[in-house]
């Protein structure tokens, strides 16, 4: 099989060799976030992430308040994954020529995203650094913390046959594959202003929308059932549910069952890129996943509209 998003430039092998290499010095890493014990009763969860090459998209679009939801939400949706409320968030931006409206933007994003999400915006870091960045090009990462009482963490661990796997659907591609979304771009000459098929919008207004922020439905799903794991769908696709699976235990998944946005198979066909490679690459309209019992399923599809029941345990 042709790994298409390795010829745009990534591979998410390489990726996972560095992760099992630092995991040979420090055991505790390679989980969505890190946990810290914090007093007898409770843990402070903490992780990094940035929005990777979307940046090019949403600078050309001039989505810059966008982006700063999606900083927010590849780092917040990590620290939700364990059980965690978030408690803060900082940020780094980094520029050639600081343009403060531009920066004024992003941060608008963020600062809003926070509040949805309950995070305090608690600093940053704002670095002009001339000749490194070029033009108009700037680079984002964001930094959460969180608590989890020790009684309250979701790790997997009770994780059974015949549990089953309940999805919450993305608002796009959120914030990963997009190197190779920009490949399949330039191969077909496809310009950001042109029409995306099948929908009322320009390719560039398809790309980028930003990222779901699932703060209040996990509250809602913790508070209607007892959660024994869930995922945060982003680079490596369906491969981010085995992450939080006890060994012994493995996925039964119906892709049909996912509402993959007629775009994204759009982008599939024009990149000529494979179906197992869509669903590593892309979450194909899966963002964000619970594990619950059988006989708490339909609880928890009726407590979260546009949710729906796509794979099981064994």
């Amino acid at each position: 099989m042709t790994n298409m998003y390795e010829k745009a430039g990534v591979s998410i092998a390489a990726g996972e060799q560095l992760v099992d290499l630092i995991k040979k010095d420090h055991p505790n890493i390679g989980g969505f976030s890190g946990l810290f014990p914090y007093g007898e009763d409770r843990y402070l969860v903490g992780c990094t992430d940035g929005v990777g090459t979307k940046l090019e998209i949403s600078i050309a679009q001039k989505a810059y308040a966008a982006l700063g939801q999606d900083l927010v939400a590849m780092s917040v949706n990590d620290l939700l994954v364990c059980g965690a409320r978030p408690l803060f968030f900082l940020d780094y931006y980094a520029c050639g020529k600081l343009d403060v409206a531009v920066a004024h933007e992003v941060v608008k994003g963020i600062s809003r995203a926070c509040r949805e999400t309950g995070a305090l915006l608690l600093g940053g870091e704002t670095a002009e650094m001339p000749g490194f960045y070029h033009d108009n090009k700037f680079d984002l990462a964001g930094f959460a913390v969180g608590e989890v009482m020790k009684a309250d963490l979701v790790d997997g661990s009770h994780i059974q046959a015949g549990d089953v796997l309940i999805g919450l659907p993305s608002s796009g591609f959120h914030a990963n594959g997009y190197s190779l979304i920009r490949r399949i771009l330039t191969d077909n000459k496809i310009q950001l202003s042109a029409q995306m098929p099948g929908t009322e919008s320009s390719v560039g207004e398809v790309l980028t929308q930003p990222t779901v922020l699932y703060s209040s439905q996990v509250t809602m799903a913790k508070t209607v059932c007892k959660v024994k794991g869930m995922s945060h769908i982003t680079g490596g696709g369906l491969s981010n549910i085995s992450r939080v699976l006890p060994p012994d235990r493995q996925l039964k998944i119906d892709r049909t069952q996912i509402p993959t946005p007629s775009y994204m198979k759009i982008f599939q066909e024009w990149g000529k890129v494979s179906e197992d490679e869509a669903f590593m690459v892309w979450n194909m309209g899966l963002g964000y996943v619970f594990v619950v019992a059988k006989q708490d399923a339909q609880t928890l599809t009726k407590a979260l509209p546009g949710s729906f029941i796509f794979g099981e345990v064994i």
